[in-house]
């Protein structure tokens, strides 16, 4: 989420817009299983049509992760953040801001399970619908916008060895939906990311990347996710 200039103290919360964006989708979508090292915090929608109508849309979800979530107040619960973006959050303009940004700027302080979670639809199927197919380009996502210094990652950055691919998509894991087991996949060669993913029963896919070092904080069980 960015934003530019000043924005009014009344300026709508854009989570609302997407929201509304979610009603589009053909098939439920689903997040993090509810666990209190876990946060929701917000969600992504993007589609695509051709002359037929809308032909995928997928959802992303992200959260806030609490590594000690009985006491939010210890330190160990902040992110790591470069001195830059340390003062830049301490910094309070002289204008008032929108409450919902208010609280974006103090989710900032802790460790983000960026885009962690997708629900995928689409109208037709094809080489690129598949679940190793998602699995590896959700997985390839974090890496790019994620740990693009760690990789190296240069301008071209899709043709890198450094990201992952589907030779390495082991089959035939377990994966929690709704309380119930679904046969799935997952990429778990990475040094950055662990992958894991399904079939829907409810139709689409499910993805899951998260980060390395916050694998041993989450249960890796997945829910419908209840309207707002």
């Amino acid at each position: 989420m960015q934003f530019g200039g000043v924005l009014p103290e009344d300026a709508p919360d854009p989570r609302f817009e997407r929201e509304q964006q979610l009603q589009r989708m053909p098939i439920p979508v689903f997040e993090f299983a509810h666990q209190r090292s876990v946060g929701v915090t917000d969600i992504g929608v993007s589609s695509g049509t051709d002359e037929r109508g809308m032909n995928m849309m997928s959802v992303s979800v992200s959260a806030t992760l609490w590594r000690n979530p009985d006491d939010k107040s210890d330190p160990v619960n902040l992110a790591d953040l470069d001195d830059q973006t340390r003062r830049s959050l301490e910094e309070v303009p002289p204008w008032p801001r929108p409450t919902w940004l208010l609280e974006y700027v103090e989710r900032m302080r802790y460790p983000t399970l960026w885009d962690a979670v997708q629900t995928w639809w689409h109208r037709d199927e094809s080489e690129y619908t598949t679940l190793p197919y998602l699995l590896v380009h959700h997985a390839n996502h974090i890496l790019v916008n994620r740990f693009r210094d760690q990789l190296g990652l240069g301008l071209h950055v899709w043709d890198s060895p450094a990201l992952t691919s589907e030779r390495v998509v082991r089959h035939g894991v377990d994966v929690i939906v709704d309380d119930l087991p679904v046969i799935g996949a997952e990429i778990d060669t990475d040094p950055f990311v662990y992958a894991i993913g399904a079939n829907l029963p409810s139709g689409g896919t499910l993805t899951a990347v998260i980060s390395r070092e916050h694998v041993e904080y989450v249960d890796l069980k997945f829910a419908r996710r209840k309207a707002s």
